[in-house]
């Protein structure tokens, strides 16, 4: 009994070791990682300069060479599925936050009570949990976990705080907001909360959400900011797009050609009226540019250059957040991640108040959006844009870095990844187990994946498929085959090794494994379903 003993704690302290070793859990050999998730709005694929753009963001890039960049990594197409994804490791459509067949569900929708958000498995482990920026997720953010919150509600004009929330509470907006622009005051806010946490809760790890509303319409930027790239996309689309493919090839992103502009596909939603109000320099489909106007060339370089000062400013104030870690002497011991919640928008639309085309564009009286030509040259390589679930529409850049517990610097990580791999990845590498039951309900078992083991070197993360749906938009990936359809549109097949564009379609050459997809992906329906329908909330009956 007692050699039995002696080897089960030998094989413990193994194991604890093996454990320990796999990741590094603290800088110090004590202190748990802090946890910095950055998320972008509407941010294509190829929009960073370490990810082949040609807009200027040295600080992410210097995230990258000091990190890890993940070269096949998804969202679900859209804002609110993948922020309620990336928080509770779930597909949306599991926990009502996107639409199933018969069920409804979406941004509209609540989560089950079992379905927690990363804050909540934290808390426990002496973590406090920060939010800055956009929510769009169901609910109050403090009662999903969060200590401190800027809700960034007022998605409509970057220049003013009004209609935001502070701590769930409304902001009341400063007398003189000339100075103002929601990118900085997101970081303001996280500073705050930062400085805050080093005051008083120094012993303490922290977790802060950092969700930009940035690039996404209505196109608005800082004057000086939209000045350095005035002329720069005046060269058009088609240029663009040529240009940032090459240097992926270059940086050894991509294997693969660079698919082809579909002239056909405009916005995902048709708002004719829009295009009226916008004037003759819109258009809603991405022609060469050789067919356009003069005026619709300047008008579109514009809007490109405004969304590049957007990403421009974000990389800036991503900046400041860094050098406030440094100050802190946390950097060293952040895991930080960066990543966009869906593809760049084709859409075009004139809300919250309108477009007054006197007004410069990029200013408060202006509402403008990117469109389908320069959003085909941000998701450079591949086919369309957000909503669908092409990789236009589903690839993001992943940046990680952790100097106390990654000691690769600059490489790149060809796993396939999705944002429900987020919350499994940041409790294993913080060490915390996520716990099987919530105020006495089981908790379901969650598709998302660590990639941790990813961090020490390019390994494939073991996986059965990645699924989705939004929309009627459909896909599936196992191993390199994705099976991928529009809505009402027939499945079509590719492989993904060699072929991220989607440009060779092998559906008729391989019939049999679009039925095996077909199948895999009607299972995760059917299973996302019967999980989902055990909690929909039924309508009143009428009196």
């Amino acid at each position: 009994m007692h050699a039995f003993l002696t080897l089960r704690k030998s094989l413990t302290v193994v194991a604890c070791l093996l454990m320990i070793g796999s990741v590094a859990i603290a800088a110090d050999g004590a202190k748990q990682p802090n946890v910095i998730f950055i998320l972008a709005d509407d941010m294509g694929y190829s929009d960073l300069g370490c990810y082949g753009g040609d807009i200027e963001t040295p600080n992410l890039d210097k995230l990258a060479a000091g990190g890890l960049k993940f070269t096949n990594f998804y969202n679900t197409a859209r804002c609110w599925p993948t922020r309620g994804a990336l928080l509770s490791g779930y597909y949306a459509q599991q926990i009502h936050r996107d639409a199933l067949p018969g069920l409804g569900g979406g941004g509209q929708a609540s989560r089950q009570n079992w379905a927690r958000l990363l804050p909540d498995y934290l808390k426990p482990h002496g973590y406090r949990s920060y939010h800055s920026g956009k929510w769009h997720i169901d609910g109050k953010v403090l009662d999903a976990g969060f200590d401190r919150s800027l809700d960034m509600r007022n998605q409509g004009n970057f220049f003013t705080a009004k209609g935001n929330f502070e701590d769930d509470k409304p902001v009341t907006p400063a007398a003189d907001e000339s100075g103002y622009y929601s990118t900085i005051a997101v970081v303001d806010h996280a500073i705050d909360c930062l400085k805050e946490h080093s005051d008083k809760y120094a012993d303490q790890p922290f977790f802060h959400y950092v969700a930009f509303i940035a690039p996404h319409f209505p196109l608005h930027a800082l004057p000086e900011d939209i000045a350095k790239y005035r002329d720069n996309y005046l060269k058009g689309w088609d240029k663009v797009r040529e240009e940032r493919f090459a240097r992926q090839r270059e940086l050894g992103l991509l294997h693969t050609s660079l698919s082809a502009l579909e002239p056909e596909v405009g916005p995902p939603y048709d708002f004719p009226e829009a295009i009226k109000k916008l004037g003759p320099g819109e258009i809603n489909r991405p022609l060469p540019w050789t067919e356009l106007t003069d005026e619709q060339r300047r008008f579109q370089a514009t809007k490109m250059a405004i969304h590049a000062a957007m990403v421009d400013r974000m990389d800036h104030e991503i900046g400041r957040l860094v050098e406030q870690l440094k100050a802190m002497g946390e950097y060293e011991n952040t895991l930080i991640f960066f990543a966009s919640d869906n593809g760049a928008s084709a859409e075009i639309m004139v809300r919250h108040g309108g477009h007054d085309p006197s007004a410069p564009m990029g200013s408060a009286a202006s509402y403008l959006c990117l469109g389908p030509g320069f959003s085909s040259a941000a998701n450079t390589p591949f086919r369309r844009h957000k909503t669908w679930v092409h990789e236009g529409g589903i690839s993001t850049p992943l940046i990680v870095h952790w100097p106390a517990g990654i000691k690769a610097k600059g490489e790149l990580r060809n796993t396939p990844g999705h944002v429900v791999d987020i919350a499994p990845t940041i409790l294993d590498a913080v060490g915390v187990e996520k716990p099987t039951e919530w105020d006495g309900e089981a908790i379901p078992a969650a598709p998302g994946k660590s990639l941790v083991p990813a961090f020490g070197e390019d390994v494939a993360i073991d996986r059965d498929f990645l699924w989705w749906l939004h929309e009627g938009n459909r896909a599936i990936r196992a191993g390199d085959w994705k099976l991928v359809a529009a809505k009402d549109d027939p499945w079509e097949l590719y492989d993904l090794s060699v072929d991220r564009a989607e440009s060779n379609n092998l559906a008729k050459q391989n019939p049999e494994k679009v039925k095996e997809l077909e199948a895999l992906w009607n299972q995760q329906l059917e299973a996302s379903i019967e999980l989902a329908k055990k909690t929909v909330k039924k309508p009143a009956k009428k009196k």
